[in-house]
This record gives structure tokens, sequence and C-alpha cells, in this order.
């Protein structure tokens, strides 16, 4: 009998709950407020079927573009052929959770932020700009000494001597 190809063939593992994580859903994932333009992950809960998104979605990242009464509608890139696509997904709040994408980004922002003020009040001007790391700095090798090796000359007459 041949393979199935429904919506959800091949998702065994992939919307399997994890080894002790089994159980009801907390409440803590129904009482997180998502605004319009956060960034969530989009990670499907096997045990809740209402409002799940299909398996290509399972683990991608999107900003939230619509917040719904039980529901948010997420944004999120996808490979067609030789272009990406902006999909727009209504994803349900239990296969959804915030992303840490951009904490960094806005860590560096206010770190930043910080040092252009402090900048500003000693009348200097920094460039806060990422810069690519450079070459490592030379060194010199104590201790050690050089040898000179040389090719020992080809004997045509010893090596045939030995056979093989």
């Amino acid at each position: 009998m041949p393979a199935g190809h429904g919506l959800r063939s091949r998702t065994r593992d992939l919307f399997a709950r994890p080894f002790r994580k089994k159980g009801p859903t907390h409440l803590s994932t129904y009482l997180r407020t998502y605004k319009i333009g956060d960034y969530v992950d989009v990670k499907v809960n096997g045990s809740i079927h209402k409002g799940m998104p299909h398996k290509f979605y399972h683990g991608r990242t999107g900003r939230v573009w619509n917040v719904t009464k039980r529901a948010v509608g997420v944004e999120v890139n996808k490979q067609v052929g030789n272009r990406i696509i902006r999909k727009r997904i209504h994803v349900r709040i239990e296969h959804v959770q915030p992303s840490r994408c951009h904490e960094e980004i806005q860590e560096r922002i206010k770190r930043n932020d910080k040092l252009k003020t402090e900048a500003k009040e000693q009348g200097k001007i920094i460039s806060t700009k990422r810069q690519p790391e450079g070459p490592k700095p030379g060194f010199m090798v104590e201790g050690a000494t050089l040898e000179t090796v040389t090719p020992i000359p080809y004997d045509v007459v010893n090596d045939l001597k030995g056979g093989y």
C-alpha cells in the first residue's frame, strides 16, 4: 500500500510531546500577551489539535501581524522555488512561544545608546558599528633550532638488490 501524503504525514516524532513534558498545558501559555510586531517561534503542541499549523511551520520564527481572541497571526518566510514568500498564518496560542532572536539586538541597542551618551558628555565621537575580528598579532617562537633537511640521492643499484 502506498504511503499517505496527508497534512500530518511523517509527524510521529515531530509533533510528539517531549520526555517528561506530557500532561495538561500550563496556564502561563494562555496568560501570555502578544503584541503586533513581536517575534514568535511556531512550536506545535501535539496534544492540542485545534489551531495547529502545518508541519512546515514547526520550528519557524515569524512576526505577529494580528492578534485575535484565541490565536495570533504570524508572518513567516517560506521558500517556494527560487523565491521567498511571506506567508500569513493564524496559529492558536498553544502552538506559539515568544522568540529570543531579538534579545541580543535590543541589548546591543541599549548598550550603544549608553556609550553614545557617555561619549557626548566627554565631547568625543565614537563608532558603535560592529567590526570584523582582525588578524591575530604575530609572535616569535623562542628556543627553536633550525634544521636543514636535504634529500638523499637516489641509488638505483641498492634499490634493486633489496627486491620485493
